[in-house]
């Protein structure tokens, strides 16, 4: 599973960042023919907001010099709004393992149960807004 990130066309910016993208793009196309050859399938998420919302379902996280108990304007740390600070990239990487499978779960799903469980669970209604805690919450509506 990879962030759809978009690696194709010219890019503006240092030589540095230029080549930080074109060495990205490399790695995805190299993992993706691996992927492949194994006969395994390869997804892309969105990348919107993954690091922005606490994986916990509680809005917005701060980061650096919003934060009261960050030092150091360490942009590599999070504050959530419970107080609770976590590593950026891990809540991140939640949030977007939790895209992955809310999307699998609601594909298996008809239309009309669908329309139902995204009325229970409100933050599976935009894929960009979804977090851990609504995949817990989802999983929840299915089971019952």
């Amino acid at each position: 599973m990879f962030e759809y990130l978009d690696l194709n066309g010219k890019k503006r910016g240092s030589k540095r960042q230029r080549l930080h993208l074109w060495r990205a793009n490399g790695i995805q196309a190299m993992v993706t023919n691996k992927v492949h050859r194994l006969d395994m399938c390869i997804s892309h998420i969105n990348a919107w907001n993954s690091g922005r919302l606490a994986f916990d379902g509680f809005g917005h996280v701060l980061r650096g010099s919003e934060s009261t108990k960050i030092e150091d304007d360490n942009y590599s740390l999070c504050e959530f709004t419970t107080g609770k600070v976590y590593h950026c990239d891990l809540n991140a990487t939640y949030n977007i393992g939790a895209r992955y499978f809310i999307c699998e779960l609601l594909k298996a799903v008809p239309v009309t149960e669908q329309q139902y469980i995204t009325a229970k669970v409100l933050e599976c209604e935009k894929r960009s807004t979804c977090t851990l805690s609504a995949l817990i919450s989802l999983n929840a509506v299915l089971c019952a």
